[in-house]
């Protein structure tokens, strides 16, 4: 499975290097040199990293980091800052903003590799959440009195889409049932509905599994993005 990684510099010399070690690893690097483009690219597209520098002119190291927490397919990935300050202060504000890495200028090739190396099973980890698999499967909704079954569209680790919303709306707290191909055993969920599909679907993100269920997840996942 090829990462995704999106990578901010202004200095261009900088990004080819970084380029050059990270897609030398198998990884599929995104390079840019605007902050206030990669802005908008986490808010339009899903990376599993985002490394980028902290003096850059428009947007800096901590507004880029800020939005990619605040995006909805990104705010869970790690971020790696590279930066020639390296004092504590510095670190510590990367590290509030949600730095997940933090490493000084100039790169060091040998670090820059084994940190990338270390990072990978996070970054499977998060993609399993987001990755979505076709379902066709019958779901019962709960909220309050209402009682109703639907067809699922598809699934994720984090959540799973409906084709009808089941009389629910943006907000709503429910809870579903249903059965996964392969797991003995039916699924007992708490939701939240986080947006609404066209024409009549709700996407449904599920709230703290219990363990069973979650292991449940990760295996019917698992089983579709291994390597």
């Amino acid at each position: 499975m090829q990462l995704r990684v999106l990578a901010v510099d202004d200095d261009p010399d900088v990004l080819e290097v970084f380029k050059t070690v990270v897609a030398g690893l198998g990884w599929e690097v995104v390079a840019l040199t605007d902050s206030r483009a990669a802005a908008q690219r986490v808010m339009q597209e899903k990376f599993d990293l985002v490394a980028l520098d902290l003096r850059m002119p428009n947007l800096n190291g901590f507004e880029l980091a800020e939005r990619v927490r605040a995006s909805n397919s990104n705010r869970g990935i790690p971020i790696l800052m590279f930066t020639g300050f390296d004092d504590i202060e510095t670190m510590r504000k990367a590290f509030a903003v949600g730095v997940t890495f933090y490493l000084p200028k100039p790169l060091n090739v040998q670090k820059l590799r084994g940190l990338f190396k270390a990072a990978r099973g996070l970054m499977l980890q998060e993609r399993r959440r987001y990755i979505r698999l076709p379902l066709r499967q019958s779901v019962t909704c709960h909220s309050g009195a209402k009682r109703s079954t639907v067809r699922s569209v598809d699934l994720a680790q984090g959540g799973i889409l409906l084709e009808s919303s089941c009389g629910l709306v943006e907000g709503d707290i429910a809870e579903v049932e249903f059965a996964l191909p392969g797991v003995s055993g039916a699924l007992k969920l708490m939701v939240r509905v986080v947006r609404t599909a066209s024409p009549e679907g709700v996407a449904l993100e599920f709230i703290d599994p219990e363990p069973s269920d979650r292991a449940a997840l990760l295996k019917y996942v698992t089983l579709f993005t291994k390597e």
